[in-house]
């Protein structure tokens, strides 16, 4: 069990453009996938994790309550780079135990850590 590691995140957002541009602000390049029957969703590849946004569906739950964390080369550029979501920024950034971090929550409202390398 020594060898575990995440390969596989899923948000799902009721405007997937809208989650894209953000995601892509924080430096993410999505490529579109469809598996067999189910909803064209976006994908993206992260040091062997696949981070997927999918359409919320009326039929299934929302993943609202998911957080989840990226390392980022420069906290500062990615907050700049979502000037275009101004109401994203839910910490700044400072100093903490784990380095420097700022959270911040996408469009949908998922929160995400965001810690400097």
């Amino acid at each position: 069990m020594n060898n575990i590691s995440l390969s596989l995140v899923v948000l799902r957002f009721t405007d997937l453009e809208r989650a894209a541009r953000f995601y892509e602000s924080l430096g993410l390049k999505f490529i579109r996938h469809r598996h067999g029957g189910g909803p064209e969703h976006l994908s993206a590849e992260l040091g062997g994790c696949v981070f997927e946004i999918y359409p919320q569906s009326p039929k299934e739950a929302t993943t609202l309550g998911t957080r989840i964390g990226f390392r980022v080369p420069s906290l500062d550029a990615v907050i700049m780079a979502l000037s275009d979501f101004p109401a994203a920024i839910v910490t700044p950034p400072q100093e903490s135990p784990w380095g420097r971090r700022a959270v911040v929550s996408d469009p949908e409202g998922h929160r995400i850590e965001l810690v400097q390398e």
